[in-house]
């Protein structure tokens, strides 16, 4: 199976060598050709601002829409989450979201880059904790009725899933742990 990685900006290496380590075949994706023929997508972290910028001048704006309505798996890390959302909040008026998951998220939540910090969490679905690494991070405000919530930081949604779209305000590829790549390569038929 082939699996995009958005390769705007962002952590896209790290993500790349999760798939490959679960037998997933990543692709490189900045042409709407490249998205095209991929069976799911990765979003990485990076910074949100900056990534819709680019998704509308490299002309994948319109096609990754395209694709997330028809369906597309997709799993947002970080910025890919600001990017996913229904609604951000503390971000730029022509930023883009693409309202693929039923979820408010607030950018820069946790605060600065020198608030970034890393915590073990308990992951519905997985046996044991999960170590997180999160920077500069967001986390959800407001869930709609068809999210659900995987986890969480003070009371704050940090890994959510919809359907097909997983979203986490945290860097699982930053870790040696692939269970949350492995849970999402499940939601891709």
């Amino acid at each position: 199976m082939k699996v995009g990685l958005l390769a705007l900006q962002g952590a896209v290496g790290p993500h790349a060598e999760a798939l490959r380590d679960l037998g997933a075949t990543p692709v490189e994706v900045r042409t709407p050709e490249q998205l095209a023929d991929v069976d799911a997508l990765v979003v990485p972290g990076g910074e949100s601002t900056t990534m819709s910028k680019l998704l509308d001048t490299s002309g994948l704006a319109g096609p990754l829409a395209e694709r997330l309505a028809a369906g597309l798996p997709t799993f947002g890390t970080c910025a890919g989450m600001i990017v996913l959302a229904r609604t951000v909040l503390d971000g730029r008026a022509d930023q883009r979201s693409y309202d693929a998951i039923d979820v408010t998220v607030r950018r820069n939540a946790f605060g600065r880059q020198v608030d970034s910090f890393e915590a073990d969490l308990d992951v519905a679905g997985l046996d044991e904790p999960f170590h997180a690494v999160f920077i500069r991070a967001p986390f959800v405000e407001e869930v709609g009725p068809g999210v659900e919530v995987l986890a969480a930081v003070d009371g704050h949604p940090v890994l959510c899933r919809q359907g097909p779209i997983l979203v986490s305000a945290f860097h699982p590829e930053l870790t040696s742990d692939r269970r949350l790549h492995a849970v999402f390569l499940t939601l891709i038929p």
